[in-house]
C-alpha cells in the first residue's frame, strides 16, 4: 500500500519535485517517486536509472542533453545509471515517430557511433561511474523459442495502440514484422539491468511503459516507474531539434560561436523552455525570468541563456569570446577579424567555392540561403548561387548565414 504524504520525509518529496520537474512521472506522480526514493535511502540501495541509447546517428544535440542532465540529477543523489547502447536494438532501429521503416545498422556502424556518444554524453555525465551496458551482449543470445515466449507476453492490439504504427497501417504504409520486436527487445532490457526507473522522451511513452509490462511477467514484484521528458523543438520552435534540419540544431560539437549564435537565434517563445530543460536554474530564478519577459528585450535574456549554455559545454572563456564576437559581428554588424582564409587559383562559382570550403552544407542548402538573401558578397547581397567570383574581385569577404564568413584570397 502506497505510503500517505505525512510518511513520506520532506526531504525525499522535495528531491522529487526537482527531479520531476519538467518531466510526466508514471506511475503515481512524484509522491510514488518521493516514496520510492525513500525507500532506496533506507535500504542503502542506490536506484537503477535506465536510460538507452539507440546510436543511429554520431552526434549529440541539445535536445538529447534534455534526458542526460536528468539523469545525471539521480547520479548526484548517488544513483546508479546504466547507459544502455543498443548493439541489438540499434540494428532495427526505433520506429517511434517514424513514418516509413527504418534502416538497419551495421555492427560497425553501432559501435562507432557509440564511442562518439560517449565522449559527448561525458560533457554531461560522469560516464567513469555509470555502469555502461549493450544489450547485443543479450538480445543476441536469444534464441527462437526464448524471442518466441519473449513475444507471447505482449498482444498484437497493444502493439497497435502505438500511434506511429497505427497511423501506417490506417493510411496503408509498410511496418515490417521485424518492428514489432523493438519494443520487445528495449523492454526486456529492462530485466535484464533489474532497472527501477527508465528515463526517455514522450515519443518512448509506450515503449517504456511496456518494460513495466514485461518486468512483471518475468517476476519483477516491483516493475520500473517512468519518466517522460519533453522534446525539444529547434531554433525555429516548431520543429522537434534534429540533425535532419541542420539550420535548426544546435549540437554539443558545434563551435562556441556557432552554440552561442544558435541560441540567440532561438524563438523568443522558447526562452523560458530552453532555461528550465538545459541549466540549472532554480524554480524561483525561472519565474524572475518569466517576469522579467514582460518587462524588457527579450534578447537581453537570450543573451543570458546562450551565455549559460555555451559555458557549460566549452568553458568560461570560451563564452566570453563568443558572446564578444556576437555583439560585434550580429549586433554591431561588423565583420570579424579572424575570418578563414581561402586561396583562389581561378575564376569559381560562389556556390562551389563555399561547398568546397564548407562540407556540412548541401548544395541545396546554399541555394535556399541565396534565395533567401543570406548570402553576402563584400557586404552585398546576392541570390544568384552560380555567381562567378572572378580573381579580379580578390580579395573577396563571402557571408553565408548570419555567422559563417570565408576570404577569397
Amino acid at each position: 500500500m502506497m505510503q500517505t504524504k505525512t510518511e513520506i520525509k520532506e526531504e525525499f518529496i522535495k528531491q522529487a519535485e526537482l527531479l520531476a520537474r519538467g518531466a510526466e512521472v508514471l506511475p503515481g506522480g512524484v509522491m510514488e517517486l518521493a516514496m520510492k526514493l525513500q525507500k532506496s535511502k533506507e535500504e542503502n540501495k542506490p536506484l537503477r536509472i535506465k536510460l538507452g541509447m539507440d546510436p543511429s546517428r554520431p552526434d549529440l544535440h541539445l535536445g538529447h542533453t534534455v534526458v542526460m542532465r536528468k539523469i545525471k540529477q539521480f547520479q548526484d543523489l548517488g544513483h546508479k545509471i546504466i547507459l544502455i547502447v543498443g548493439g541489438g536494438t540499434g540494428m532495427i532501429g526505433d520506429p517511434s515517430g517514424k513514418s516509413d521503416t527504418r534502416p538497419s545498422l551495421t555492427k560497425e556502424q553501432v559501435e562507432k557511433n557509440a564511442q562518439t556518444y560517449f565522449e559527448q554524453i561525458s560533457k554531461v555525465v560522469d560516464v567513469e561511474k555509470a555502469e555502461i551496458r549493450n544489450n547485443a551482449d543479450w538480445l543476441f543470445d536469444l534464441n527462437f523459442v526464448d524471442m518466441l515466449k519473449l513475444a507471447s507476453k505482449v498482444t498484437v492490439a497493444q502493439i497497435m495502440t502505438r500511434d506511429d504504427f497505427a497511423k501506417r497501417y490506417a493510411e496503408n504504409r509498410p511496418i515490417s514484422v521485424h518492428e514489432f520486436f523493438y519494443p520487445l527487445m528495449q523492454a526486456y532490457d529492462s530485466v535484464v539491468v533489474d532497472a527501477d526507473i527508465e528515463l526517455g522522451g514522450t515519443d518512448q511513452r509506450f515503449n517504456n511503459l511496456l518494460g513495466r509490462e514485461i518486468q512483471s511477467a518475468y517476476g519483477k514484484e516491483n516493475p520500473q516507474m517512468v519518466m517522460l521528458l519533453p522534446l525539444l523543438e529547434g531554433t525555429d520552435g516548431i520543429v522537434k531539434m534534429s540533425k535532419s534540419f541542420p539550420e535548426h540544431c544546435i549540437s554539443l560539437t558545434d563551435s562556441p560561436k556557432d552554440m552561442y549564435g544558435k541560441l540567440m537565434s532561438i524563438s523568443d517563445s522558447l526562452i523560458v523552455k530552453y532555461f528550465a530543460l538545459l541549466t540549472e536554474i532554480s524554480n524561483e530564478e525561472l519565474k524572475e525570468i518569466e517576469e522579467k519577459l514582460k518587462s524588457v528585450n527579450p534578447r537581453d535574456i537570450k543573451m543570458k541563456l546562450a551565455y549559460t549554455i555555451t559555458e557549460m559545454y566549452n568553458g568560461k572563456d570560451a563564452a566570453d569570446e563568443a558572446q564578444e564576437n556576437f555583439v560585434k559581428v550580429v549586433q554591431n554588424k561588423e565583420i570579424p577579424d579572424d575570418i578563414p582564409e581561402v586561396k583562389i587559383d581561378t575564376d569559381i562559382t560562389l556556390i562551389d567555392f563555399i561547398s568546397s570550403f564548407d562540407k556540412s552544407l548541401s548544395r541545396g542548402e546554399i541555394k535556399r540561403l541565396a534565395s533567401s538573401g543570406a548570402l553576402k558578397i563584400n557586404s552585398e547581397k546576392q541570390t544568384n548561387p552560380n555567381f562567378i567570383i572572378s580573381k579580379s574581385m580578390l580579395p573577396v569577404t563571402v557571408q553565408y548565414g548570419k555567422r559563417k564568413y570565408i576570404k577569397g584570397v
